[in-house]
C-alpha cells in the first residue's frame, strides 16, 4: 500500500473516504499553500515597479501575465505536483528526504558522484534555512504595507508593526500550532475565494487580459524585450516560490489532498487574481504602486490588511515549521550537531519546536526588516535561495527517475531538461539580485553548509579515532570471563557507537570504579535513511556471555530518539530477562576534543570549529531523553 493511501485510510470508524480526503485537503490548504498564496501581494508589483521598472502597456502586461501563468503550470503543476511528489521516501518529501531516498552513501556510483549528490542535497537544505528567515520578513512586511494605501500618514508604523507581529509569531512557536491549526484551512479558503473574486471583478472591466493564457504572449514578450524579459523573470519567480514547501509538507497530508487543493481552488484563484491585477494596471497605468491592494474597494482595505496579515502569519508558520523539520532531519542524518527538539503535539509528529533555531530565525527576520525597510527592497534578497534549491531538486530527481523509477535515459533527460530550462532561467535572473540583497541567503546558506559539512566530517574522524583506541567487544568479554571485576546489582546501559567495539566510556568506568553491573547493555541508537521505523522493527537484541547484551535501537530521520522508552518496551515484552527499568543506570561519553595537526584531511581550523560545535551541542543525556537522576556522563579526552 502506498503512503498516500495509508494516509487516506487513517481515519476511524466507517467515515467515508471522501470525508477524510476533504479534511486532509482543508488541512493542506492551511499549511501547504500559505507561502505561494501570499505571492500576489508582491509578485506583479515587482515585475513592473521593482528595481528595474517595466513600461506599462498591453504587450508587456500580457507578456508578464503569460509568464506567471505558465510558470505556475510548468513549475508547480507539472514539476512538483505531477512528477517530483512521486519521489516520496515512505511518504515524506523535501530535499533531505529526496537525498535519503537516493541513498548516496551506499550506492554503486563512483565516489565523486556520491560526494556530489551529498553536497548538492546538503547545500539545498542549507539554502532553505536562509529562506526561513526571508519568507516571514517579506510576507508580513508586504501585508502591513497596505497601511500606506489605506492611510499614507501611518507609513511610519509599518516597520514597528511588522517587527511586533514577527516577535509574537516566533514567541508563539514554543506553544505549538495545534491550538490554531484547525483555523488555518478555513481562513485560507476565504483568502483564495477573495483573491478569485477581486480578480473576476477587475477582469470584467478588461477581459482582454485573458489572452495571456496563450503561451505565445510570453514568447513574443521575450522577442520584443530580450534583456528586460530576462530581468523580469526575477519578479515572475516570486509567484512560484512556494514550490519547495509543497514537496516538503507532503508527508503530513499525502499527495492526493495537496493536488486536489491546488487544481480545485489555489491555481484558479491565483490566476484570476494575477490577471485581475494586470487588468487594473492597464486601466490605471500612472497610479499603481501596490496593484494588489488597489483591487480592493476603499472600504475593504483595512479588513484586507488584517486578513492578509493573518495569511502571511500562516505562510510564515508553514515555513518556520518546515525549517524545524529540516533541522531535525539534518540531526538524524548526522549533518548537524544534536540540538534541543521539543515535540509540541502528542498526535502530530511534524509539530516540533527547536528553540535555538527559532530565535536565530527571529533575529534574521527582524534584521532583514530593519535593514531593507520595504518588501520591494527585500524582494531583491528573495528568490536566490529558493531558485537554487529548485535546480538541485531537479538534478536529484533525475537520479530518482533513473535509479528508482527505471525510466529510460532519453525520457529522464527530456523531462529534467524541460524543468531545468525553467529552473536555470529563474536562477540566472535571480543572480542579478545578489548585489542588491541576494547575498544574504547565500551568506546564511554558506555558513550553514560549512557547519553541516564540518560536523559530518568531524564526527566521522572522531569516531575513527575513538574506535582506534577501543577494543572489540568479544575480546573485552573474554577478559571479563578470565579475571572479571566484582559485579553489583542492577543494569548498566552504556551508549555505544555502531560497530563491534566497546565504548571508551565503559573502559573508563571500569578503570576508575573496578566494578560492573550484573547486567550490562551495550546500546547503539541508529538512524535509518527512512522517515520512520515501526515499533516492530525498532529493536535488535543479542544476548552475550557474562550478562552482556548488545542492543540496537533504530529510528527514522523524522523521529526523535528516546532510549528509556525503548528499554521499557524491552522489559514489558520480556526481551531481556529480569530487566527492571527502575534499577537501570545510564552511562554516556562526554568527550573533550583536542585538535591536532595530524595527517588527516581535515584542516586544523575546521577541527577546532567541530570541537566548538561539539562543546555547545546538546548533551547525549538530553538528546536520548535519559533520566537525569539515573545518568552519568563519563569524561574522556580524545585527540583528533
Amino acid at each position: 500500500m502506498t503512503s498516500e493511501s495509508t494516509t487516506l485510510e487513517a481515519g476511524t470508524g466507517n467515515t467515508p473516504e471522501y470525508g477524510r480526503l476533504a479534511r486532509l485537503t482543508l488541512a493542506a490548504l492551511g499549511v501547504v499553500y500559505g507561502d505561494i498564496g501570499t505571492s500576489p501581494l508582491y509578485a506583479v508589483r515587482e515585475c513592473f515597479f521593482g528595481s528595474i521598472p517595466l513600461d506599462v502597456n498591453p504587450d508587456n502586461v500580457l507578456g508578464v501575465l503569460s509568464l506567471i501563468c505558465w510558470a505556475l503550470i510548468l513549475v508547480i503543476s507539472v514539476k512538483y505536483l505531477l512528477v517530483v511528489m512521486r519521489a516520496d521516501n515512505n511518504g515524506e518529501g523535501g530535499i533531505l528526504a529526496l537525498l535519503a531516498l537516493l541513498d548516496p552513501w551506499r550506492g554503486k556510483r563512483s565516489k565523486r558522484l556520491k560526494a556530489t549528490l551529498i553536497i548538492l542535497g546538503v547545500f539545498g537544505a542549507a539554502l532553505l534555512l536562509g529562506d526561513g528567515m526571508i519568507t516571514p520578513a517579506i510576507s508580513v512586511l508586504s501585508a502591513v504595507e497596505g497601511l500606506k494605501v489605506a492611510a499614507p500618514a501611518t507609513a511610519d508604523m509599518v516597520i514597528p508593526g511588522t517587527i511586533g507581529i514577527l516577535v509574537l509569531l516566533f514567541w508563539f512557536q514554543k506553544h505549538g500550532t495545534g491550538t490554531i491549526g484547525t483555523l488555518f484551512g478555513p481562513i485560507m479558503i476565504v483568502w483564495f475565494l477573495i483573491l478569485a473574486a477581486l480578480g473576476i471583478v477587475s477582469i470584467s472591466a478588461d477581459p482582454g487580459v485573458l489572452l495571456a493564457i496563450n503561451p505565445w504572449e510570453a514568447v513574443r514578450f521575450f522577442q520584443d524585450h530580450p534583456s528586460a524579459g530576462f530581468f523580469v523573470l526575477g519578479g515572475v519567480f516570486l509567484a512560484v516560490t512556494g514550490g519547495e514547501a509543497l514537496y516538503a509538507d507532503m508527508g503530513h497530508f499525502g499527495g492526493k489532498p495537496i493536488r486536489l487543493a491546488w487544481f480545485g481552488l489555489v491555481l484558479p484563484a491565483l490566476l484570476l487574481n494575477y490577471f485581475g491585477q494586470g487588468a487594473f494596471i492597464l486601466q490605471h497605468p500612472d497610479d499603481v504602486v501596490h496593484p494588489f491592494y488597489n483591487l480592493v474597494p476603499h472600504w475593504g482595505v483595512y479588513p484586507m490588511i488584517g486578513l492578509a496579515t493573518v495569511v502571511t502569519v500562516i505562510a510564515s508558520q508553514a515555513v518556520i515549521s518546515g525549517t524545524f523539520s529540516l533541522v531535525r532531519q539534518a540531526i538524524q542524518l548526522h549533518q548537524s550537531p544534536p540540538l534541543t527538539v521539543i515535540q509540541t503535539s502528542s498526535e502530530e509528529i511534524g509539530q516540533i519546536y527547536v528553540p535555538i533555531m527559532n530565535w536565530l530565525l527571529l533575529l534574521g527576520s527582524v534584521s532583514l526588516v530593519i535593514g531593507f525597510g520595504s518588501s520591494s527592497n527585500l524582494a531583491a534578497a528573495y528568490g536566490v535561495a529558493v531558485s537554487a534549491t529548485m535546480v538541485i531538486t531537479t538534478v536529484l530527481a533525475y537520479f530518482v527517475m533513473r535509479d528508482k523509477w527505471k525510466w529510460r535515459a532519453s525520457v529522464a533527460y527530456l523531462v529534467t531538461g524541460l524543468f531545468l530550462i525553467a529552473d536555470i532561467s529563474f536562477f540566472s535572473a535571480n543572480l542579478f539580485k545578489i548585489a542588491d540583497g541576494g547575498w544574504f541567503p547565500i551568506a546564511v546558506s554558506s555558513a550553514a553548509m560549512l557547519m553541516m559539512t564540518t560536523w559530518y566530517s568531524g564526527r566521522r574522524l572522531y569516531h575513527m579515532k575513538a574506535i582506534a583506541r577501543s577494543i572489540p567487544i568479544d575480546l573485552f568479554i573474554n577478559s571479563i570471563q578470565r579475571d572479571g571485576p566484582p559485579r553489583i546489582s542492577g543494569t548498566g546501559v552504556f551508549l555505544t557507537s555502531p560497530g563491534n567495539n566497546v565504548s571508551g566510556g565503559l573502559l573508563h568506568h571500569l578503570k576508575l570504579n573496578k566494578v560492573l553491573h550484573e547486567k550490562v547493555i551495550l546500546l547503539t541508537a541508529i538512524t535509518e535513511d527512512i522517515p520512520r521505523v515501526t515499533a516492530a522493527n525498532r529493536l535488535e537484541i543479542e544476548e552475550m556471555p557474562c550478562g552482556f547484551y548488545r542492543v540496537f535501537v533504530r529510528y527514522g530521520f523524522m523521529q526523535s530518539p528516546n532510549i528509556p522508552v525503548a528499554l521499557k518496551f524491552c522489559a514489558d515484552q520480556a526481551l531481556i530477562p529480569d530487566l527492571d527499568p527502575e534499577t537501570v543506570a545510564y552511562y554516556a561519553d562526554r568527550a573533550t576534543l583536542v585538535a591536532t595537526t595530524d595527517n588527516s584531511r581535515m584542516s586544523l581550523w575546521r577541527k577546532r570549529l567541530y570541537g566548538f560545535m561539539s562543546r555547545n551541542s546538546q548533551r547525549a543525556v538530553e538528546y536520548y531523553k535519559l533520566p537525569p537522576g539515573k545518568s552519568v556522563e563519563l569524561g574522556i579526552q580524545v585527540e583528533f
